[in-house]
């Protein structure tokens, strides 16, 4: 019997109204299914009492699911998205993301087109894409404190976000250098069109095998975004005499001592993405951040009063 799963967002009725759906109609053609909510890759935030709030990457796939199953499809947003591929990254499941949130940068289809994606995804009509991970790590004492998968950014910095500390960061081999800044983000190229855009870092296509640096607010003229090998791994020195704070697509947060060290490195786990479509990111970027849109015509000619 064939395997499926479903990862929807349940705080949004029409996520689970749609989930159960889904899970009726794929029964009906004989297919096994698994259901589980997005708040499974949500790691959570440290408390002040409890710095680390800590779950291994491979804990955080949800029950059922596995190498065995052929896909699964996401109903969410984007942050649902970016937590269901830290559920199932390390199962190597394709997923098919159906936007019910707003943006919807990263899903697929919407829900107007869901009966024609499902056909299509039920035939084998579609292409796999796969996109970055990174692979997050905090080192306290030689010992491995919390971890995390990530697509879009690591963002390591000072609360509040005002102040200004400093980072001693070392790329793969290379020399240290010093930045000053509010904070530092790396970024994968998919997270390119994320926090780290704002920030004022470039857009990366999602197939350049590369990451970035971007500082956040620095307080240099020398200090800008750098692109870099995804084969280098980045070790972040906090050089400040307050605790940091680590955040994960937005959603995940760690404490970091003056004495820690956070390594980040490509991961070996990739997020599938199944394409109904060819993948045009350029078409993307138009629709979703207007991105090349085309100017207005200006007048041939100019009557004066």
């Amino acid at each position: 019997m064939p395997k499926a799963g479903i990862i929807y967002n349940d705080i949004k009725p029409v996520a689970c109204r749609t989930a159960k759906e889904i899970e009726d109609k794929l029964k009906g053609y004989g297919w096994e299914v698994c259901l589980t909510t997005g708040m499974g890759g949500i790691l959570g935030y440290s408390q002040p009492d409890r710095p680390v709030c800590h779950t291994s990457i491979t804990q955080m796939v949800p029950p059922g699911f596995d190498q065995d199953m052929a896909f699964a499809i996401v109903l969410g947003g984007d942050g649902t998205v970016l937590a269901a591929f830290r559920q199932v990254a390390p199962c190597g499941i394709p997923l098919l993301t159906v936007n019910t949130g707003h943006m919807g940068f990263l899903t697929e289809s919407y829900l107007n087109h869901l009966p024609q994606a499902l056909e299509c995804l039920l035939a084998g009509e579609y292409d796999i894409e796969e996109r970055a991970m990174l692979q997050v790590q905090v080192w306290r004492e030689g010992t491995l404190a919390w971890e995390a998968l990530c697509l879009n950014e690591m963002v390591l910095h000072r609360e509040p976000l005002t102040s200004m500390c400093h980072f001693e960061i070392e790329l793969g081999n290379h020399a240290p250098v010093d930045i000053a800044a509010d904070g530092v983000i790396i970024s994968t190229p998919t997270g390119s069109t994320a926090y780290s855009l704002s920030a004022g870092g470039p857009v990366i296509a999602p197939g350049v095998p590369v990451l970035q640096l971007v500082p956040i607010c620095p307080h240099s003229l020398a200090s800008r975004a750098l692109v870099f090998a995804d084969s280098e791994p980045v070790t972040i020195f906090p050089a400040n005499q307050n605790p940091l704070v680590m955040v994960v697509d937005g959603n995940a947060g760690c404490a970091v001592r003056p004495d820690d060290r956070v390594r980040i490195m490509r991961s070996s786990y990739a997020a599938r993405f199944i394409r109904l479509r060819p993948n045009e990111f350029f078409h993307v970027l138009r629709e979703k951040l207007g991105w090349g849109l085309p100017h207005v015509a200006k007048p041939t000619s100019v009557e004066l009063p």
